[in-house]
Formats: structure tokens, sequence, C-alpha cells
């Protein structure tokens, strides 16, 4: 029987990794495929940042001389670690799917606990110069008390493979540590390192990052499988290999890995690029520096927003800056109600939602927000924050619930409690009612105001059909909302509604 070699880099996950390939091709295939370990300069040099060494191809250019030279067959990288030029004679042959693209940030628990009376900075291990930019920059306000005790962030220097980044961690060498997601997912996938993971993982909380505020490294969370051309076996291997191929990835890291081009490339990048597929769209998000350059961008792919001259802007919050007409027909006010929430994950969908956090009782498993803007008015009231759902609906917490390496933390597949209000319904647990709205009198300079309005962006669908009933005249407005559950919910009402990236690509609909 043919036996197919597999080139990988020797670390724990490096190897898990190329394992968990190797067991999809043997089943696809019914041969048999063996793993040969090759040393990368990456690997041998541990402390310095890669982007102060000289050259480039750290944690490829061993492998791409096996495989020229055809001592294996194939080979597996972490997909953001090859160059957007490769050696001729090489080919990718497959993009294989990615579960979770986000960074994690990973802290000790006696951190947490000190953080209400935190004095002096907040030390962050990271080499990657994205993760420094991003995280100095925005980190901050997510972690509780921020605002009291003026915490400031700093990223100090963190070399090594995932069991000793986080071995760094446990001896106090850094308050909290950056890692990929996907690699200590990876890592709970096969029984000797997720042995070795959950104790590494004792005593140690989480926060993983959103998107929206840091993106990851382009193609971040996915495997690339290479091989040579014109490999003489009438495409068989190709054949296997192709099969591991995922659509929907391929097309987001093709358009990361333009953008990272585009931006000079290289390990010494200072920019965060995610792209996700959203229904039949494309969501961009570019965050960092070039040339000391601040890079902020986030926007639709396939949206065309229309432009509006003479008209005014509703937005659905009761307040903000700038000259719009905001929200003052229904009013929020939060529910104080004593629920156990002992040993239960709880899922945040409003600011509102924190009164009845703090009247209840128990110690959660895990908080989790809707959006960035809870996230961040939870950590003001002192709670740690174990992820958010970057309002795009809950399909990206559904998934974090089957995460293997989060489960280790807290045991994040049970039941979660859902803070709402009375009329929402949610896929990930069972709706308590913690705030209410009620439909407030307003004046009459108010109306003339919103009659004046040529586009709506709405908060929620119940918001919308609470106006149109009130308020028949904005039936001739354009509507608008964010990418999460409220589009799902114009969507399946069969109503027009034009998705945002972000409340900027709304307010730029007029010239104020």
């Amino acid at each position: 029987m043919t036996t197919y070699k597999i080139g990988t880099r020797g670390s724990l996950l490096a190897v898990t990794q190329s394992t968990l390939v190797k067991n999809q091709l043997e089943k696809i295939s019914g041969k048999k495929f063996e793993l040969v370990l090759i040393k990368t300069q990456g690997d041998q040099i541990t402390d310095r940042p890669l982007w102060q060494l000289e050259g480039k191809d750290f944690f490829t250019k061993e492998l791409d001389e096996a495989l020229l030279k055809g001592e294996v067959d194939l080979v597996i990288h972490s997909y953001k670690d090859l160059g957007s030029e490769r050696p001729s004679g090489i080919k990718l042959a497959a993009v294989t799917e990615r579960r979770f693209a986000h960074d994690i940030l990973l802290i000790r628990k006696d951190v947490i606990e000190n953080l209400k009376n935190w004095q002096g900075e907040f030390v962050v291990g990271t080499s990657s110069p994205r993760r420094i930019v991003n995280l100095t920059r925005s980190l901050a306000p997510f972690i509780p008390y921020a605002n009291q005790t003026n915490l400031k962030i700093r990223c100090e220097t963190l070399r090594g493979n995932v069991n000793t980044r986080i071995g760094k961690l446990k001896n106090k060498q850094y308050h909290a540590i950056t890692l990929a997601l996907a690699g200590i997912e990876r890592l709970a996938h096969t029984e000797k390192s997720a042995a070795e993971l959950q104790e590494l993982l004792n005593g140690l909380d989480y926060f993983v990052l959103p998107q929206s505020v840091f993106p990851a490294a382009a193609s971040q969370g996915a495997l690339g499988i290479e091989m040579r051309e014109g490999r003489d076996d009438n495409g068989e291997l190709f054949s296997y290999i192709s099969q591991l191929a995922h659509p929907v990835t391929v097309e987001e890291v093709y358009r990361e890995r333009k953008a990272f081009k585009e931006y000079g490339g290289g390990c010494h990048l200072a920019v965060g690029i995610h792209v996700k597929k959203v229904g039949e769209n494309f969501l961009h998000v570019h965050s960092g520096e070039v040339d000391e350059k601040l890079i902020e961008k986030k926007w639709l792919e396939g949206i065309e927003m229309p432009k509006l001259t003479s008209k005014k802007l509703f937005v659905g919050l009761p307040q903000g800056e700038g000259n719009f007409v905001f929200d003052q027909y229904q009013l929020k006010s939060p529910i104080k109600k004593n629920i156990d929430l002992n040993h239960k994950h709880v899922f945040v969908t409003s600011r509102y939602c924190t009164e009845m956090l703090k009247a209840s009782t128990g110690k959660t498993r895990g908080i989790w927000a809707a959006g960035t803007r809870t996230a961040k008015k939870l950590a003001e009231a002192g709670y740690w924050v174990n992820g958010t759902s970057d309002s795009l609906g809950t399909d990206d917490l559904k998934a974090l619930k089957d995460s293997r390496a989060l489960a280790m933390f807290n045991n994040i597949s049970e039941p979660w409690v859902v803070l709402s209000h009375k009329d929402a319904t949610s896929e990930i647990g069972v709706v308590t009612e913690a705030y209410e709205r009620k439909e407030a009198d307003v004046s009459e300079d108010w109306i003339q105001n919103l009659k004046e309005v040529g586009a709506c962006y709405w908060t929620s669908f119940p918001q919308y059909e609470a106006y149109l009933a009130k308020f028949s005249f904005l039936t001739k407005a354009q509507h608008f909302c964010g990418l999460g559950k409220t589009w799902q919910e114009f969507n399946r009402a069969g109503i027009p509604v034009t998705p945002v990236a972000s409340m900027q690509d709304f307010y730029s609909l007029i010239k104020e």
C-alpha cells in the first residue's frame, strides 16, 4: 500500500493539526499517511520577534525544500505563515475550513481579582506588531474598572510554542497573553495534546477578542496544504487533498491575503485583516498602522450605499453625537430582579440588562455581550466578559459554545441565560426579561423633525414595527440596520432593508 509522507513543523500544535489532517486524508483515501517532522528557522530562534530578523519565510523555507526534493509528498502550514509569493514548483492543493479566526486573550484569575485596585501598567505578552498596536490602543476599555484605575496597556515580547507561552503567563511574567484561538482549539482535539492543554489552562480565564476591534492576521485559523506541481500520479494525491478544501474559507482568506499584500505584507506588518462572509456579502475589517498612519476600515463588500443630500437621519438610539433625530418614542428601563445565575453562562443583549446582573445571586460561569459597546459597559461595572457576538447575531456564539478549548475553562456547552426584553427569542438560551420598553409622549417639534427623515437606522425589528405603527409616514424612508439579528428579522419579514458595516457608513448618507 502507498504511504504518503506529510511534512510538518515539530511543535505540539503543528503535529496536532497535521495529525488531524492525516486522519481525515486516511479516511477519505483508504491510504496510509505518516508525519515527517522538520525543524524550521522560526522554531529555532525564539529570543527575538520575527520582524527583527533578516530574511523571510521563517516557518516555511525548510518545508519547501523538503517538498521540492521529494523527501515529503505534501506539507501542512498554518496558512497565515505562507508568504504571498511561493516557490516555483509548489502548488496550493487545499485551504481547510476555519472555525475560529479570532485572537484570544488569556489572563490569570488572580489578576482579574485584583483589577478593582489596579496600580501600574497592565502587561500583555505578544510579539506581533499587529497585536501590539491594536491591544495598546483598544484593549483597556474591555478591562474591568479600567476607567477608574486609569489602567494602561503595555505589550512585551513573547515567543515560543503555545505551551511555552502559556507557561510564561502562569509563571507571572505577564498579566495576560494573546494567542490565536484556532491553535488552542486544535490542541483540544487530540487526547495527548488536550490533556497537556487542560493542565496549562487551569487557573486562567479568557476574552475572545472581537474582530470588529481586534481583527486577526490575514488567513488566521485556516490551514494550507501544499504539494509539488506536476506530480506523476495522475492527480491521485491532489484528488484526496482537494476534498478538504472549504469554499467559504477560500473566499474569505483570498480577500484577506489580497489586502495583506496591498499593505506591503511581511511579518512586520502591523495591520489586522479579517473578512467574514455574512449572507451573500463580505464584511471587511482592517485595523492597525502602516508607516505610522492609522488604519481603521470597516465596510461591506457588495452593498452600494445611496446618498441623501437634503434629508435628515433617524438613529434608533436614545442619544448620541451629531445633528440626527434620536429615539425619544421608545424608552427602555432596567428591571431589578434577583435571579439565580450560579454556574450559568449569561448573554447580555443590552446595557440595560446590567442592573439585573447586579441584583442577581450566584457566581456565573461566564458573561457574554451582544456587542462591543455592551461589553465596555459591563467592564465599567466590574464584570469580566468572555466574549461578544460582535453585533452579528448569534451564529459565532453558537460555534463558540461547541469549542472544546473554551469548555476546558468553564463548561461552555451548558444552557445559557439570555438577558433581554420580554418579546425576545434566542437560539442559545432561555430569555429572561431584564429591561422593558415603554412608548413615551413626544413633542410636536420632534415629530416634525421625524417627518423630514429620509433614512432610518433601526437597532431592533420591534423598534421598527412600533415606529411604523405610530408614524406611518416613515414608510417612505429608506431603512438600514446592522448585520446581526435585526437584519435577519427584516429578511424573514420580507421588508427591504440595507445592512451597514458600521454607524459611520450610515452617517455618511448625508453631508452635515
